[in-house]
């Protein structure tokens, strides 16, 4: 039933389309700021390693994680497609790294399919579910709970 509900809050909602090594994603695109080109970042001692470092976003310093890293898709190459997408989780402004960022794409409930059990790197609950255009198939992420995950050690629980 809570799977229902959460798939139909989706439904209609609109989705930044982004990839990550072979494979697409989509965020809801409410949770998203800003899209920034890669730049260079001031590393943080002891900091974990798929946190890049940090960024000035105009005055506010802001955490900066290197997606490639975290799912461990691989070593992560930096050109002129790689992008920071800016959220704003719970109140709280977090960069994302990604290779690309497509599109933006709105998706109706017969397009959203449960994600399926898998062992996998990256894990299920950070899903909401598969998002299916034409040809192309998204993982749809649940980037509130992906940011707000005490592995990643961003944003405390109770903001988001």
């Amino acid at each position: 039933m809570a799977e229902a509900i959460q798939q139909a809050d989706i439904a209609g909602h609109e989705f930044l389309a982004f990839t990550l090594g072979k494979e697409e994603y989509g965020i809801d695109i409410l949770k998203v700021q800003e899209i920034r080109g890669y730049e260079a970042v001031t590393r943080i001692a002891n900091a974990p390693e798929f946190i890049k470092g940090v960024i000035n976003l105009r005055g506010i310093i802001i955490p900066v994680v290197d997606m490639r890293i975290k799912f461990n898709l691989g070593e992560p190459v930096y050109d002129q497609f790689t992008v920071v997408i800016i959220l704003n989780i719970g109140g709280r402004v977090v960069g994302m790294v990604v290779d690309s960022v497509s599109d933006v794409t709105t998706l109706e409930p017969e397009q959203i399919k449960p994600a399926p059990e898998m062992g996998t790197v990256f894990s299920n609950e950070y899903m909401i579910g598969l998002g299916t255009v034409e040809e192309r198939m998204l993982i749809l992420m649940d980037i509130d709970k992906l940011m707000s995950s005490p592995e990643m050690g961003l944003i405390d629980k109770a903001a988001a």
